[in-house]
């Protein structure tokens, strides 16, 4: 029938309707639902023009869409997602596809796809970044789950996803819950990139002294060369922003107690549980805890000695080697995310592809930047790069600025301004190039206290021995 819609959003608050004027915009008939007909009012009131079909009961919502359905759910992560599920099940048929754009955690949505399946209904989790800026103008978009779905719905998510060079930012990632393990993969590498920013913003601000024209200036310069990126555009911007309500400038007005909504602790936790080393993602996310904790590190103030050492400081040359230890840090903390990429793939044989997945995050989303590029590259010299640190481009890269990347990691330590992030890829860097590490005498000590045995050097792997140590 010609009057049926395309396609169905579920969920119309700011990401879930600018998502469903982004799909107007680019010309597809758009049927919308939401639990409350209030955001739905909203919505017909911001874009009138966009020709929606508004529905108030979930019957009415899928009998209006063309077959095979193509729903995608932009509503909270958790049971709200399965509540959405519930409702639409009566109504839909084998063939349907249902999609999860929200911030599902991995697990879920691989429970999601076999239950559905068992129905007939072809499940995708959908990874969405860019915030309401992308869903509206052009989103990174990370698909996965039923394959068989994803050549009906790859022309819609392709046409209105954020295009670099003509390549859409949006392509297949993989089965079952791969999409939302990459999009939690790129949360946790945002949390880590905006940490070692704000470590960056500390060492300016306390350990140099500098004022936020002067910090704006500097971040300005570095947008304009390796470190170049979203990120950075926009703190270039903060540090001018005035402040609305009174004399000054916001930044300094604004509380230091960061909130977060908990996607850089599952890629965490992801790490713990697949034995993949990455610190520096986890120390962002343990930094944003104590941070927050304002009440704390003001009683922490004022009992704890500082301890500092005073250093002679020429400013000019503590910038330059704070951009060198920004940008390795920034390789060793991509380097951490693609291995917890690369454990996925091990630990639940999804076939990845790796530097696809570097040019699906170059627009659109929080962390593209000019750096993805040469990720992509690394990965088309060898598709099956150990490690991102071993690739010669970034191997290079590292050794340029290494140095810098010390000096500044130390003078931080010894001014007492607190880069866990900076100091983190620093020792992970230096870990993966321990040929010799001191985990010998971690072993000895289990062997000592619990019999839990060890290898020898001078025998072959896996032959385990223990010894009478009193």
């Amino acid at each position: 029938m010609k009057d049926l819609y395309e396609f169905g959003v579920a969920g119309l608050a700011v990401m879930g309707g600018n998502l469903a004027r982004n799909l107007a915009n680019h010309g597809f008939r758009v049927a919308v639902w939401n639990r409350g007909w209030e955001k739905t009012e909203a919505l017909l009131a911001r874009a009138p023009e966009a020709g929606f079909g508004a529905f108030r009961t979930p019957e009415e919502f899928v009998g209006a869409l063309a077959r095979p359905r193509k729903i995608i759910l932009m509503v909270q992560a958790g049971a709200a997602v399965d509540a959405c599920i519930a409702g639409f099940l009566p109504y839909l048929e084998p063939g349907d596809i249902v999609m999860d754009g929200g911030n599902s955690h991995y697990p879920d949505t691989v429970r999601r796809c076999r239950e559905l399946a068992e129905k007939g209904i072809r499940f995708l989790g959908v990874g969405i970044s860019g915030g309401e800026e992308g869903a509206l103008n052009g989103p990174s978009i990370m698909p996965g789950g039923d394959e068989s779905a994803w050549p009906e719905v790859a022309p819609c998510l392709q046409t209105i996803a954020a295009h670099v060079d003509g390549v859409p930012c949006c392509d297949w990632i993989g089965p079952e819950g791969a999409g939302h393990y990459v999009k939690m993969v790129h949360n946790g590498i945002e949390y880590a990139d905006m940490e070692l920013i704000a470590e960056a913003y500390a060492f300016l601000r306390d350990g140099l002294k500098l004022d936020n024209e002067a910090m704006g200036r500097i971040f300005e310069r570095w947008n304009a060369g390796a470190l170049a990126g979203y990120l950075m555009e926009i703190t270039a911007k903060i540090f001018r922003k005035a402040d609305p309500e009174g004399t000054g400038l916001l930044l300094d007005r604004i509380l230091d107690a960061p909130g977060q909504k908990g996607t850089g602790r599952w890629t965490g936790v992801a790490a713990l549980e697949t034995g993949t080393p990455a610190a520096a993602i986890a120390d962002a996310v343990f930094q944003r805890f104590l941070n927050a904790d304002v009440e704390f590190r003001r009683r922490g103030g004022e009992l704890l000695p500082a301890g500092t050492v005073a250093a002679p400081v020429d400013v000019e040359s503590a910038v330059a080697d704070l951009e060198r230890a920004l940008y390795a840090a920034k390789i060793c903390v991509y380097a951490q995310g693609f291995a917890l990429l690369k454990a996925a793939e091990k630990e639940f044989r999804w076939p990845l592809n790796y530097g696809g997945i570097a040019l699906l995050w170059r627009g659109g989303c929080i962390i593209r930047a000019r750096f993805l590029n040469d990720i992509n590259a690394a990965y088309r010299r060898n598709p099956a790069l150990e490690n991102l640190l071993f690739d010669e481009f970034f191997r290079d890269e590292l050794a340029a600025n290494l140095p810098g990347f010390r000096r500044c990691t130390a003078a931080g330590a010894l001014a007492g301004v607190p880069m866990p992030a900076v100091a983190g890829a620093l020792a992970y860097y230096d870990s993966c190039r321990a040929q010799r590490s001191s985990g010998n005498l971690i072993q000895a000590q289990r062997d000592f206290f619990g019999a839990h045995r060890f290898e020898r050097v001078d025998r072959p792997r896996g032959e385990t021995f223990h010894a009478e140590w009193m």
